[in-house]
């Protein structure tokens, strides 16, 4: 179940992350679903792939996703 734009992703992610942050989800999420295909976990992984890529980048700062630095 690849996502083939932002307006597709989960209630959770499209709500509350930024537009770029919903990029990278959707690229890390879609990656990870190819990758892991064999797994019976495969779309448990994804997500969780896909937050780790998101929060490399962005942090949680008073109930706003924003860019670290």
């Amino acid at each position: 179940m690849p996502y083939e734009s932002n307006d597709e992703l989960p209630p959770p992610v499209r709500d509350y992350l930024p537009h770029h942050a919903q990029d990278i989800y959707r690229a890390a999420f879609n990656n990870a679903w190819s990758r892991y295909r064999a797994s019976a976990r495969r779309e448990e992984i994804a997500h969780r792939i896909a937050w780790t890529a998101v929060k490399r980048r962005y942090e949680k700062r008073d109930h706003e996703w924003v860019l670290k630095g």
